[in-house]
Formats: structure tokens, C-alpha cells, sequence
């Protein structure tokens, strides 16, 4: 915890050092499965229940203005953090994504558990939390159990199975490389990562 903690420090304090490391496979990155997909993706794992997730926000951030057009951004929330919470969270992060709130609902949702400390206790706060950033309590009704939403949920778990994700945040480029940020000292030299690992074909 320690560790990832001086790392977000030092990538937040360094966003824009200039360098052009040599990235190697098992040191910056690990081979999680043997095929990429489809088409060129980063896909981020994240809880609201992880601190470093939230310490990771501007990073993404950054990172999603620099991606090339032709790459997707996308996020999966894991189940395995916040107890009967963690679940409900997934689902409330399948809610804002397909109602088109995720930039409203995700930063209130962040900022109750991680800076308030005063995380939501059932699916009545989290409604609370969503008509807080703006969306139609009637429209979380509607989405909340809908067979769509399931099924995100659903393909959220299997991408966390499959790619054996087991701690957050962690980024996983075109479906293949696991990023590993023990080393990386600023987020241009993570964005970079991202990129040379977008750009490999093998």
C-alpha cells in the first residue's frame, strides 16, 4: 500500500518528465493472455472503494485525452472490494454508463466514500447519490434491475475472471498486456507505456 501510494505521488507531482525508457515484458508488463482484440482498446479496473483508484482519477484523465481516436477507454468495476457493497456499486456503475452520467455520478460517488468517509450503506443511498449528481431518481428505477444492466454486470465479472484481475487500479491494453507501474516514475512515462503496448504486435 505504501509503495503504490509514494507511485501515485510521484505520478501526479511528474506529469510531464521527458523520457524514452526501454519498456520489457515481466518489468513493465505482463502477458496475461495470448490473443489482443479485436480492435485497440485500454481497459481500466477500478472500485469507488479503492483510495488508489480515486488518487488515480487525474491519470486516467490525462490518459484518455491522448489516446489515438481509433482507441477505446473503458472501465470495469471489480465486485471484490466493499463487501455486499461491491456489487451494487458494479451495478450502479453499469447504471451511469448507460444512462450517459458516468462523468456526473462517478466523481460523487468518489468523492462520498473517499472524502467524505461516509460510504452508502444500500441501493436507497446510492439512488441518493445518483439524483445528487443530476439523474431522475426514476430513471436509476428503471435501469437499476434491467436486463441491460445485468448484463454488464455480467461482462464486467467475466472480464475480471478472465483476466485474473485481483488488485486495482490495473490497466489491461488491447485485452494482452497487464501494465505494471511499480517502476514508472510519471504519468507521461505511463501514458507512454500505454502507447508502445498499443502499438506492439506480438
Amino acid at each position: 500500500m505504501k509503495k503504490m501510494f509514494v507511485l501515485l505521488a510521484g505520478l501526479l507531482i511528474a506529469p510531464f518528465l521527458q523520457a524514452a525508457p526501454e519498456f520489457k515484458e515481466n518489468v513493465n508488463y505482463e502477458v496475461i493472455r495470448q490473443t489482443n482484440t479485436p480492435k485497440p482498446e485500454v481497459m481500466e479496473f477500478f472500485s469507488y472503494y479503492c483510495p488508489h483508484c480515486y488518487q488515480f482519477e487525474p491519470i486516467m484523465a490525462e490518459l484518455k485525452k491522448q489516446l489515438p481516436a481509433d482507441v477505446a477507454f473503458k472501465r470495469t468495476p471489480v465486485a471484490f472490494l466493499g463487501k455486499e457493497m461491491g456489487p451494487e456499486l458494479q451495478r450502479a456503475y453499469a447504471v451511469a454508463d448507460l444512462l450517459k452520467a458516468e462523468d456526473k455520478v462517478t466523481p460523487v460517488l468518489f468523492q462520498r466514500i473517499q472524502t467524505e468517509r461516509n460510504p452508502p450503506q444500500n441501493r436507497a443511498d446510492v439512488r441518493a447519490l445518483f439524483e445528487q449528481a443530476g439523474v431522475d431518481g426514476k430513471d436509476f428505477d428503471g435501469a437499476i434491475d434491467s436486463f441491460a444492466v445485468t448484463g454488464m454486470v455480467a461482462q464486467y465479472d467475466r472480464n475480471t475472471g478472465s483476466m485474473n484481475i485481483r488488485a486495482v487500479p490495473s490497466t489491461v491494453v488491447n485485452g494482452k498486456y497487464l501494465v505494471k507501474t511499480e517502476g514508472i516514475k510519471s504519468t507521461e512515462e505511463f501514458i507512454a507505456l500505454v502507447k508502445f503496448l498499443l502499438a506492439k504486435k506480438d
